[in-house]
This record gives structure tokens, sequence and C-alpha cells, in this order.
């Protein structure tokens, strides 16, 4: 069952007296269930490359040691939530009161019901 249609169906389970079906749940109710999660944050993990360094490479890195990517800097970057990628984009900066900051421009976007 998608996760949109969960809180709109029917819902059913075991009453005495009612054949193992409850009351359809309201859609004002599954609305604002819904609405109560709209200001929880959420991280969003941004994948920039992989280091694959030997371990002699590895145990000799130390301050000012510059650590190569298998990426490019003009590649797009991949916006995870947890494991699931729900898109990329281009790292760039930030104008105006936060100058100097990175973010990310979105260049393509996963399907809404792919994203969580």
């Amino acid at each position: 069952m998608h996760h949109d249609q969960a809180m709109t169906e029917p819902q059913t389970g075991a009453h005495e007296g009612d054949g193992g079906l409850s009351d359809p749940v309201p859609s004002s109710v599954a609305q604002s269930a819904r609405h109560a999660f709209d200001q929880v944050p959420i991280e969003i993990v941004i994948s920039v490359g992989r280091a694959r360094p030997s371990v002699r490479d590895l145990l000799r890195l130390q301050r000012d040691s510059v650590l190569p990517l298998d990426r490019r800097i003009e590649d797009p970057v991949e916006l995870f939530i947890g494991d699931r990628l729900i898109a990329r984009g281009v790292l760039e900066e930030c104008e105006g009161a936060q100058a100097g900051q990175m973010a990310v421009r979105l260049t393509e976007v996963a399907d809404p019901g792919d994203r969580l």
C-alpha cells in the first residue's frame, strides 16, 4: 500500500461484534495527521564523492593531506534521505546574507512517492 493511501483508506482491525472492520478514518483526521508531520525536520545527506585510499595511504593522512575523490567539481552531487536517493544537483555558493555558504541547485528530483 502506498504511504499516501494508508491514511485515507478504511482501517481494519479485530473488534468484538463488528466482524473485524472498524469505521473508516475521516478524511479530516487523515489530513490533520499528515499536517502534524509538516514541520518535522528531515536530514538530507549530500554525497559529493568517494575516496578509496589504500590502507597505507590512509595511515599516512595528516593535516593538509589531499584526499582525491572519484568525482570532478562539475559532476552532480546526490541527495539522500537514509539510503534513498531523492535528488541530484550541482554545488554552488549562496549570495547575499548567506554569502560563502554552500548550497545545492537541484537538477533532478525523484517522484514524491519515491522520496520517503
